[in-house]
């Protein structure tokens, strides 16, 4: 039986802590899937159960301890069936890794852009500063250039629990 991977989450560039949740439908040989975290530097793995040769449902999560050795911000999370079938299919999710982005991340908001905003008013309502740098990775796969952001977009404004 051919293996297949459908991940429902993460969906590319979503903005992951440290405990990153996996979910969708696989058909895994012998009913687990490998979970790889790397970012070129350094890399995590972990593994979670299928069930069963059928296509079923399954859910996971692999821990990014927070001692590790990333030094980018976008990480790609890689799910495999390569236990025992080592041509079996593969799925690379690029995500963005929060604790990179903005010390302490302990999550996000919603902001829809409103007109007349730019980065810098909107970290000094949000943050109180000027510091825009965690809005902007956080919000990397929509922003080409931090001059240029349109009423309506919606931003992810990294938050922290410190």
């Amino acid at each position: 039986m051919s293996g297949t991977l459908d991940i429902q989450q993460p969906q590319p560039f979503d903005l992951v802590g440290h405990d990153i949740l996996i979910a969708g439908n696989a058909v895994a040989f012998e009913g687990t899937l490998t979970i790889r975290v790397s970012e070129g530097h350094d890399e995590y793995a972990s593994f979670t159960q299928v069930g069963s040769l059928a296509l079923r449902q399954f859910q996971g999560s692999i821990t990014i301890p927070e001692t590790n050795a990333f030094q980018l911000t976008r990480l790609f999370v890689t799910l495999a069936d390569d236990t025992g079938n080592e041509n079996g299919p593969a799925v690379t999710i690029p995500v963005l890794f929060g604790p990179k982005i903005l010390q302490g991340y302990g999550g996000y908001w919603s902001y829809t852009v409103q007109p007349g905003d730019n980065l810098t008013k909107i970290a000094r309502d949000q943050y109180g500063n000027d510091d825009f740098q965690p809005i902007l990775q956080a919000n990397q796969h929509i922003i080409n250039d931090p001059n240029v952001i349109f009423a309506g977009q919606v931003l992810r404004i990294p938050r922290n629990d410190v």
